[in-house]
């Protein structure tokens, strides 16, 4: 395999949770109609993204009714389908969990997000997923042919010491589900993108939803995809949007040879280490 087809999907929230999730398997049906291989959903795709709506869309993974929609649709169309986040619960606890479903419907892994989105910039967003979501503890990694790739969430990306620990595992490219605002998303959305995929010479893709003005919590849209690079491959507008493109795989070695920084570390002086 050298080329993998990559669908992106940036999706409208719809007013209950079932219209989320029928919209997310109707666009997974239109991405594997253009040839899509791996299907990729946004953050907190079936629940409004608000610490007071966690809680009553919560489900267990993979028993809930989310998972057994998209595992059922993984199945079925024969796909790998990164399924955004949504909220899960455990016992007591909440967690902003992305889930990946191979091809046979099988729960591939599950990433907790490990860095919760705690910001305040007066006047512009303000929010505390750490007031009901419990942080995630583990990575979590899924291969399709000879090519491992990573999982992250949102707040996630704003810390290169993750997606290194990532590189270390040998991913060839990362998936980060995220809901930047209005904001910070012109600032850094696609700076941060950029600069994980050129650090860590894989690819990247950022998976938001799309603007909905009305809503409490306003996602930035803008989806992309950035290649070992960091050029930006596509990327999306404002409105619900399926990107589908190609990547060329051995792009991840090609860039390696050609610019060696992996392997011109000072282990010597600093080191990078993941404990989990």
């Amino acid at each position: 395999m050298s080329t993998l087809r990559v669908a992106l999907l940036q999706l409208y929230g719809r007013p209950t949770k079932k219209e989320c999730i029928a919209n997310a398997i109707a666009q997974v049906r239109l991405a594997k109609d253009r040839g899509a291989q791996l299907i990729i959903l946004p953050e907190c795709f079936n629940s409004p993204y608000s610490t007071a709506e966690f809680g009553r869309h919560a489900e267990e993974i993979p028993r809930g009714e989310t998972s057994l929609a998209l595992a059922k649709v993984a199945a079925e169309l024969g796909v790998y389908l990164v399924g955004g986040t949504y909220p899960e619960r455990e016992g007591t606890k909440l967690y902003n969990t992305c889930p990946v479903f191979g091809p046979k419907g099988e729960l591939l892994c599950k990433f907790r997000k490990m860095h919760l989105f705690d910001m305040d910039i007066p006047g512009r967003c303000t929010f505390q997923e750490s007031s009901v979501l419990t942080p995630g503890d583990g990575l979590a990694t899924f291969t399709i042919g000879s090519m491992k790739i990573g999982i992250a969430i949102c707040w996630d990306s704003r810390f290169p010491e993750l997606t290194a620990c990532y590189r270390q595992l040998g991913c060839d490219m990362m998936i980060i589900p995220a809901a930047f605002d209005p904001y910070t998303g012109p600032l850094h959305w696609e700076l941060l993108g950029r600069s994980r995929a050129l650090d860590n010479q894989m690819f990247v893709a950022l998976v938001s939803p799309a603007r909905d003005p009305t809503t409490e919590y306003v996602a930035y849209g803008y989806s992309l995809l950035c290649d070992p690079w960091g050029r930006v491959l596509c990327r999306a507008k404002e409105d619900q949007e399926l990107l589908v493109t190609d990547i060329d795989l051995k792009l991840c070695g090609e860039t390696k040879q050609q610019i060696p920084v992996l392997r011109q570390k000072r282990s010597d002086i600093y080191e990078l280490k993941a404990k989990k």
